[in-house]
């Protein structure tokens, strides 16, 4: 349950730090006082976008703490616990809203995302507003409160899982049939061009090597003549260094220099004869074959002629064989992929229309509950007259459905005879507000969410029927933490706890407090709700027997 609320320079409020106990608590004040400030607050920290104008004027930024016992919420412990978030039975929220409109969440001290504040919050605390009558007027939030209330929503998100796997298929399928035509006239072209590629079978490095086979061929008279040349001149020279190494031998040339010189003819002597033989094996390599030639020369002119027709260079006629088998392949592939879409959808079909079912069965059973419910509460809110429905209507169409296989729609009917009509058709802002609190007392008492917050849910509705909406509250505060924002004595005087908000000028700016009403403050407080310019002694008895009661 919500154990406390920390809020800093947020609107009017300066500081303000609230502790809350289980049971039912509710919240009065002045008009204008600044009552919903604090469920505003609330909603940052559980995810609600940031609005900079809301950083109280004059101040760098807002910052609002929000802390919850989560010691009987196994669901909220299991989230944080799965994302190493778990700290102990308290969990605490905290958003900054800067006055430049950067925004920062955190959960246990970590930052996190809004969306991650949403979705841990949806686990913790249910917020239920004045306004909320008007959302319940959209058939989405009809079919959403429906599955909360049956409890099935792995099964909702069960068949909007295969119904959007379906459709991701089904779009797959409509593409690859619809450019069959195209596919198989573009394989047929392909098998030709990987045909004719293969027949060539041009290996990897051998253009390279036949071009320089080719050199080598052509000019096998020329290169032979000058190794020949070469070879004789490397011999006439080694002879010649050699005859100079004679030369400088003997006990006469026994200087530094002519040792040198004999160390340097030596070596030149040793390098000539080394290039005498490579010479030699140059030449052994080297022979005149015309025929070798010629089909070197045919080789060469199938790959050029192959590059050509394919507007690609000699040396890409490789990797031009590798990409279109590549493309064949997976055209091929391509036929086998809309056998195995058939099968699949097929598959998803049958799947969706089990699931689709049992989905159907469920909200039925569901959709009877609640309406017996809210029926009931209806009456005890003086519209005994008033007829509630849930319409299960089959979607047209067979295709799978994301919200399942039939339209959620909440009907009534306020007068005998009447048929029932949706809900925007009534007129009465005041019955829909009343047909809106029951409805949401109904689901809000049968969900798991252990803090619910209603504000200002009794707008529009006076005397003995908000006393009965205050009974309410308090008999849905025995199963979970209650907070009301309310402007009613009659709901006011039902809560365990109650919390004043007033409004106070100080130095020219404007300051909103909150402090917790005992005893006599207490009916001090229900005596002024009650109205009248002046608070008489009558009216503080009356304040005093609906507190009593």
């Amino acid at each position: 349950m919500l154990t406390h609320i920390s809020i800093s320079n947020y609107t009017i409020v300066t500081e303000l730090e609230v502790d809350f106990a289980s049971g039912m608590t509710v919240i009065t004040g002045e008009t204008g006082a600044g009552k919903s400030i604090m469920l505003d607050a609330l909603g940052l920290c559980l995810g609600d976008r940031a609005d900079p104008k809301a950083v109280r004027h004059g101040s760098e930024r807002a910052e609002i703490v929000a802390g919850f016992d989560i010691s009987a919420i196994p669901q909220a412990q299991a989230w944080l616990e799965a994302r190493e978030l778990h700290a102990g039975d308290e969990c605490l929220l905290r958003r900054i809203v800067t006055a430049e409109g950067r925004s920062r969440a955190y959960i246990n001290g970590t930052t996190s995302t809004l969306n991650d504040c949403a979705e841990l919050g949806a686990l913790l605390i249910d917020i239920h507003s004045q306004h909320e009558h008007q959302s319940l007027l959209r058939k989405p939030v009809q079919r959403e409160l429906l599955d909360a209330y049956a409890g099935h929503l792995p099964l909702t998100r069960e068949v909007e899982q295969i119904a959007s796997d379906w459709l991701r298929g089904e779009r797959e399928l409509e593409l690859l049939t619809s450019t069959r035509d195209e596919q198989t006239a573009r394989a047929q072209l392909l098998s030709y061009q990987v045909e004719e590629l293969d027949e060539l079978s041009l290996r990897e490095g051998e253009l390279a090597a036949l071009e320089q086979e080719l050199k080598l061929l052509a000019n096998a008279e020329h290169i032979l003549k000058a190794s020949h040349q070469a070879l004789e001149m490397c011999d006439e020279h080694e002879n010649g260094v050699r005859k100079a190494l004679q030369l400088l031998s003997g006990d006469a040339q026994a200087t530094k220099a002519a040792a040198n010189a004999r160390e340097l003819l030596d070596s030149a002597a040793i390098a000539l004869n080394e290039a005498s033989l490579e010479i030699q094996h140059h030449i052994d390599s080297v022979e005149i074959d015309p025929q070798r030639l010629e089909e070197v020369e045919q080789r060469l002119s199938d790959i050029y002629d192959v590059a050509r027709k394919h507007r690609v260079l000699p040396e890409g006629v490789g990797e031009l064989h590798q990409r279109l088998r590549q493309e064949l392949d997976e055209l091929a592939d391509g036929g086998q992929r809309i056998d195995q879409l058939t099968a699949e959808l097929a598959e998803l079909a049958e799947r969706y229309a089990s699931s689709a079912a049992t989905l159907g069965k469920q909200r039925k059973s569901a959709a009877r509950k609640l309406v017996k419910s809210a029926t009931g509460l209806l009456a005890s809110l003086a519209m005994a007259q008033c007829q509630l429905d849930i319409a299960l209507t089959p979607r047209a169409g067979k295709d799978p459905h994301p919200h399942g296989a039939e339209d959620v729609e909440f009907l009534i009917s306020t007068n005998p005879g009447a048929p029932a009509q949706p809900l925007g058709r009534i007129a009465s802002g005041g019955e829909l507000s009343r047909i809106s609190l029951a409805i949401q007392v109904v689901t809000a008492s049968s969900g798991t969410v252990p803090s619910m917050v209603f504000d200002e849910v009794d707008v529009g509705i006076g005397g003995a029927v908000a006393e009965v909406v205050g009974k309410l509250l308090r008999t849905l505060a025995e199963q979970a933490q209650v907070l009301c924002v309310t402007h009613l004595p009659q709901v006011a005087a039902q809560g365990h706890q109650h919390l004043q908000v007033s409004k106070n000028i100080e130095d020219k700016s404007v300051r909103t407090s909150m402090w917790q009403l005992e005893g006599d403050d207490k009916v001090q407080e229900i005596a002024r709700m009650l109205g009248g310019v002046k608070i008489t002694a009558q009216t503080l008895a009356h304040a005093r027997e609906m507190l009593e009661t």
